[in-house]
């Protein structure tokens, strides 16, 4: 299957490093943020799963659970969580799944579905492409998915940034502009009518164009 953002996050069931879960129940009415690794004891992958460690608190503040995966077996997990901490400080608190028969990274057309049962024999070039950030919202629907290559670690601040932008843009009808952080001036949504944005935003909004009309954020 192919997953696009408004698709229904597939539901699995797996073993974590906390034990078994279902997504969906795990998820519960909770943002989530799943984010995937082509293998454990990765230099990049490492320093990523380190400093999530460290971020986890502000997305806890959202409301919003994090969890990881990797093409390895939970046992290889707990050991390179030992490793993640010495390198990096960061101390993992978040589950990662174990997907040691490409269960989840199929289901999450990470992996084609001939690419076998069993992690054994496979090392992170044949996994390269699981290398994902799915945003999930509470509705369980996709709310944004970046890809990133092995080489290029990920951005987690740009991650949050993300999360902001799509819990802001759920409750309220306007979009962010390019490189918009909590507390900036926000657009009013192009499908918003001047009469209905009138009654929305009554201290007025600045007309850039006729299609562009900037507003303070809402709710600051």
């Amino acid at each position: 299957m192919s997953l696009r953002i408004g698709d229904r996050a597939p539901d699995f069931t797996a073993e974590t490093t906390q034990g078994p879960i279902r997504f969906h129940e795990w998820l519960g009415n909770s943002w989530g943020i799943l984010f995937s690794h082509p293998k454990d004891f990765t230099p990049v992958c490492t320093t990523e799963l380190g400093y999530l460690a460290k971020l986890e608190p502000e997305f806890t503040r959202r409301d919003c659970k994090i969890i990881g995966l990797s093409v390895d077996p939970v046992t290889d997990h707990v050991r390179w969580m030992e490793d993640i901490q010495r390198a990096t400080g960061g101390a993992v608190s978040y589950p990662l799944i174990g997907d040691h028969d490409l269960a989840v990274a199929k289901l999450y057309d990470m992996l084609p579905a001939d690419a076998g049962t069993t992690s054994q024999g496979r090392t992170a070039m044949s996994n390269q492409t699981v290398r994902t950030v799915y945003l999930i919202g509470p509705d369980k629907l996709i709310k944004a998915m970046l890809m990133y290559p092995m080489s290029s670690g990920r951005n987690f601040d740009e991650v949050l940034r993300l999360l902001d932008s799509c819990q802001l843009t759920a409750q309220h009808k306007v979009a962010t502009p390019v490189n918009w952080k909590q507390g900036e001036d926000v657009i009013i949504a192009p499908t918003v009518s001047d009469d209905e944005a009138r009654q929305r935003f009554p201290a007025g909004w600045q007309a850039v164009t006729p299609y562009m009309r900037m507003v303070h954020q809402p709710g600051r």
